[in-house]
């Protein structure tokens, strides 16, 4: 680890420190903190600076989109253009791991850098309620992608910021362990039929009970991704990974699901809400010597294991 890595500064969660992330975020200052998912780095959304500077701390590329935290409702139609399908799902699972992509109202505030020049918006409401309250005491939409260097291992603890940005992510905000622990679903409302953009926390079927039609599913761009997360390689350990697993190779560990002999167990029960909550810390963990690779047993491809899988073969693909 880096020099620069080493001392990062955590605080707990309290009025004082919540105060002082807003002051930090209305400065153009970067301030990472938990959300149900995982941990953001968030800047101002609406500042050029504080996304550039998001973009320098992760290495993230400038192609890829953040997206827009909100607290409340009272100014997203300043932000974006919302249609009755944005409203149901809103009121259904706002605050809550679902972002919406939806056309950039006139005169948004929101930093075309933040969007990646796009005329869309990806914008949520994390269920958090440290997250809602330091986008409060800023007083402006906030940018937050995971606080992790771009394509590595998501953070799901404070102490996975420290070690993956250190003093890049700012102040660190401690919020405690992610209740979901994979990013927010991703759907794209700008197209006639509901693209679903990036698997997450809201499951398809959930979606479309909702709205009453079926969704269609977006290929990963490598050129110009609508949302985080659709790059090919994404979410990757250091470690090689191979995927559905039953044992170990010589010099892997095992990542288990299920009652199987391996290394870390995500679910020994095969629970996938469990699962999701381990993913990323187990693989950080097993994320290093005496491990030559990382295997992972196979995930059931429904509900909360589509995001699961989505995210192993990001892990999986290959690096360039």
């Amino acid at each position: 680890m880096s020099q620069n890595l080493t001392h990062a500064r955590i605080e707990p969660a309290t009025p004082l420190s919540v105060a002082s992330a807003g002051a930090r975020l209305r400065a153009g200052q970067l301030v990472a903190f938990a959300t149900e998912t995982v941990y953001g780095l968030g800047g101002d959304a609406t500042n050029d600076h504080a996304v550039a500077a998001i973009f320098a701390a992760k290495g993230r590329p400038s192609f890829n989109p953040l997206i827009a935290h909100v607290a409340d409702f009272d100014l997203i139609e300043t932000l974006v253009q919302v249609d009755d399908r944005a409203r149901a799902l809103m009121k259904r699972f706002w605050p809550g791991p679902l972002t919406l992509v939806l056309p950039r109202a006139a005169h948004s505030p929101i930093s075309l850098l933040a969007s990646a020049g796009l005329d869309t918006i990806a914008i949520r409401m994390p269920d958090h309620d440290v997250a809602r309250a330091i986008i409060r005491a800023a007083g402006r939409p906030i940018a937050a992608p995971s606080a992790n260097r771009s394509g590595a291992v998501s953070p799901t603890t404070a102490a996975h910021v420290a070690e993956s940005l250190g003093e890049r992510a700012g102040l660190i905000i401690d919020g405690g362990p992610c209740r979901v622990g994979v990013e927010s679903t991703v759907l794209d409302l700008s197209t006639p039929i509901p693209t679903l953009l990036r698997p997450g926390g809201i499951t398809a079927d959930q979606i479309e009970a909702v709205l009453g039609q079926k969704t269609q599913s977006a290929q990963a761009d490598a050129s110009a991704p609508k949302s985080p997360g659709m790059l090919e390689s994404h979410y990757a350990p250091a470690l090689a990974v191979r995927l559905n697993a039953e044992h170990a190779h010589a010099g892997e560990a095992l990542l288990g699901f299920g009652a199987m002999d391996c290394t870390l167990n995500l679910s020994p029960t095969g629970d996938l809400e469990e699962a999701a909550a381990h993913l990323f810390a187990m693989m950080r963990a097993l994320d290093r010597a005496p491990f030559t690779a990382l295997a992972v047993a196979p995930i059931p491809e429904h509900g909360l294991g589509a995001a699961i899988n989505d995210r192993l073969r990001r892990a999986a693909a290959p690096r360039s």
